[in-house]
């Protein structure tokens, strides 16, 4: 009788194997650590974050300046073209305000020096306006050709009685009259002519002035009348007494 050897008999204990399992997977396996906690940062890592940060907000601060820098430009710059752009447009304003001015002169110059040459003619219309001559077809010649002198803005001034102008009158004969204050156009020789303000050609009148002795006798009549009224006024008036 043989006897067995313990452990290496069928009664020995086995570890239990699931079917189709090699050897291998009975093995007790390692304990494996555990992940859930992982191991603290280092204090270096942390520093170096807060560094970055800041060096961050650094270049974000930064940029903002350049920003408003560019803006602060570009404002100014829009400024200056503002200003350019209203300073051509009043030049072109004051342009235009020239050109319309020189071209109303430049009419009103080309008309006047059309319309001095026709002066004369008006003159001899005049005259035989005057004398009553002017009948039948040379009338209606005359009165065509005044109207159309009319039109281009011709107008005749000068008349007897008004006060004499220099800048509007050319005194061609000169005397006294006792019956004048002021120097007077007492006759008109040659009527005058002006388009709009511009005088083509002065009246030419015969003017007449105050008479000095008039003058002085007037002021010494004026003087005792004056004289008169003052002593009336202290004596109380001639009816009284």
């Amino acid at each position: 009788m043989t006897e067995e050897t313990p452990g290496f008999g069928d009664s020995a204990e086995k570890p239990d194997v699931p079917s189709g399992a090699t050897p291998d997977d009975a093995a007790p396996q390692a304990a494996e650590p555990s992940t859930e906690e992982g191991p603290a940062a280092p204090a270096g890592d942390a520093a170096d974050n807060s560094s970055a940060q800041a060096q961050a907000q650094q270049s974000q601060s930064a940029q903002d300046v350049g920003l408003i820098a560019q803006l602060d430009q570009v404002r100014t710059a829009l400024g200056e073209r503002t200003a350019d752009l209203q300073r051509l447009q009043a030049e072109y304003q004051n342009y235009r305000r020239r050109v319309e001015r020189d071209k109303v002169t430049v009419k009103e110059i080309a008309a006047a020096n059309l319309l001095s040459e026709l002066l004369p003619s008006l003159d001899d219309i005049g005259r035989a306006r005057e004398h009553g001559e002017l009948v039948g077809g040379f009338k209606s010649v005359a009165e065509a050709l005044e109207t159309v002198v009319a039109k281009m803005g011709l107008q005749q001034f000068g008349k007897e009685g008004e006060p004499f102008d220099p800048t509007i009158h050319e005194a061609l004969m000169h005397s006294y009259a006792p019956d004048v204050t002021e120097t007077t156009c007492v006759a008109i020789l040659q009527p005058g002519y002006r388009i709009g303000e511009r005088t083509i050609r002065p009246a030419r009148v015969a003017v007449a002035e105050p008479q000095p002795g008039a003058q002085t006798v007037k002021g010494e009549e004026s003087a005792e009348d004056s004289a008169e009224a003052a002593g009336d006024k202290e004596t109380g008036g001639p009816d009284e007494g």
